[in-house]
């Protein structure tokens, strides 16, 4: 029997019931890379000598009686985090040596959990594309169409998954680095609630692993089915002892439903800044419309949801200031001059980025205050509905884009061009107010690529958009392999 595009929870069950051993799946997934990746390029960084190590230490454990969440199930890590002895470079060449001392704290969750680490999936450089590739490590292709991209940041890890390269990975997201991979290779994602997967130790090199408070990044699980990942979502979460000095456990609210019947759905397709291409039109109707089968109360419109013209601008605001704390002075310089130089009514995407980008602390503070007033608006909408079904980016994955400047490429949605950097404006009406998101594929479009859709649920209650993600997956389908 294959293993390689089985769940993580039937090959728990092997496992357990002694079916197949660690050793046996860890060179099963070994051979698999060695055969596929050479076209696909995800693991950037393989391990293959301390995953099989590993994997015979799970079975050892396993005869002796023990048993963990993951014990001996393969998986795979992204780039960015540490793994001690292993580079972590982020995708910039001047890095290319740089060397992990210690495991990022995921990393050690994933390992307390008994997974077998197959090696590093590759990422952009510095995680800031919705493409992965880099000088270091070259491109991640499509597994459905070679010359198109498995999207970023968390790229490598969406292009393993669908290729059979381990059952599991974790990535990040900020910008969508979890969901856009995952609906661009037709996997399954989740962008937990912020704050509840710390995420010491995935850090920039060379910078030391700090708990820093990464303000709207998480980190979170991929894996190809829905249950797997609450599977993996349950090891991530919990408090960073060195933030909190002793770990506590930290109880989810259950789903607010078991039904699909039960579920009161709000349905948004449309974005006031950014048209909705066809394919993935069709993949939310798809969705709406078996959900409206089983019996769900779905909605169109409501006057609770948060404004998402301001959402948007509040994002890229946010986001940009974050991202440009590091830059070279000189360069911070330039763009100050270019913000001033603004015209105060250009109200575009474009310009919150450069006006982000240079926020002073008094202006980011009210940004910030503006960010509670959504977070506010997001209760009383969740007061009324359970989840919102809306897009992850405009269109299914495009061709391999690496000309010029991020500011200088476009998307084309149904043959006319939109800055490229503006598609984010869907991954940002979950992260701006830091809810938590999960990734589901709904099927193929024309072309037979992947569509995804993000459902966002109440802050916190991470189980409710992922339960609703496991019945429809039994009702509409779910990963299918490329």
């Amino acid at each position: 029997m294959e293993w390689n595009l089985r769940s993580a929870e039937d090959i728990a069950a092997a496992l357990r019931a002694g079916v197949v051993t660690s050793v046996e799946l860890t060179d099963e997934a070994i051979a698999r890379i060695e055969r596929d990746d050479s076209v696909i390029n995800a693991i950037c960084v393989p391990d293959f000598e301390r995953a099989r190590a590993a994997a015979h230490r799970a079975d050892q454990a396993r005869a002796r009686g023990e048993d963990r969440p993951l014990l001996g199930i393969p998986v795979t890590v992204k780039e960015s985090y540490d793994i001690a002895g292993l580079p972590t470079t982020w995708g910039i060449p001047q890095h290319a040596n740089h060397v992990a001392a210690e495991d990022a704290v995921q990393v050690s969750r994933l390992k307390a959990a008994g997974a077998v680490i197959l090696g590093k999936t590759n990422v952009p450089m510095t995680l800031r594309d919705i493409q992965s590739f880099n000088d270091i490590y070259g491109t991640t292709s499509n597994p459905w169409d070679h010359q198109r991209t498995s999207g970023g940041s968390s790229g490598g890890s969406a292009a393993a998954l669908a290729s059979g390269f381990g059952a599991l990975s974790i990535g990040s997201d900020l910008a969508g680095s979890l969901r856009t991979p995952a609906h661009f290779c037709g996997i399954y994602a989740h962008k937990p609630t912020l704050g509840l997967a710390p995420t010491r130790g995935m850090v920039a090199p060379p910078g030391p692993a700090l708990p820093v408070d990464l303000d709207l990044a998480v980190g979170g699980p991929m894996a190809r089915t829905a249950r797997d990942l609450t599977l993996l979502l349950d090891v991530m979460i919990g408090p960073d002892p060195l933030t909190h000095g002793i770990a506590y456990d930290l109880a989810l609210p259950p789903a607010r439903h078991d039904r699909l019947a039960d579920f009161r759905v709000l349905v948004i397709e449309d974005h006031p800044l950014i048209p909705t291409g066809a394919a993935v039109r069709a993949g939310v109707n798809r969705v709406a419309d078996a959900l409206v089968e089983e019996g769900a109360r779905v909605e169109r419109h409501s006057p609770l949801l948060p404004d998402p013209t301001e959402a948007a601008m509040l994002y890229m605001q946010l986001m940009l200031s974050n991202a440009a704390a590091g830059l070279p002075i000189e360069v911070y310089e330039q763009l100050r001059t270019s913000a001033a130089a603004l015209n105060p009514s250009d109200r575009s995407l474009g310009a919150a980025r450069l006006r982000g980008m240079v926020l002073s602390h008094r202006d980011w503070v009210q940004a910030n205050n503006r960010r509670e007033f959504h977070r506010h608006s997001w209760r009383q909408l969740f007061t009324e509905f359970d989840v919102v079904l809306c897009p992850i980016t405009p269109t299914p994955a495009f061709p391999h884009n690496h000309d010029g400047g991020l500011d200088d490429r476009h998307l084309d949605i149904d043959g006319v061009a939109y800055p490229y950097f503006d598609q984010l404006v869907w991954a940002g009406m979950a992260t701006m107010p830091g809810l938590p998101a999960t990734a589901i594929p709904t099927g193929l479009s024309t072309e037979g690529l992947p569509v995804g859709v993000q459902l966002i649920g109440p802050g916190y209650e991470d189980r409710t958009p992922l339960r609703l993600a496991e019945l429809l997956e039994q009702q509409i389908g779910g990963f299918r392999a490329p």
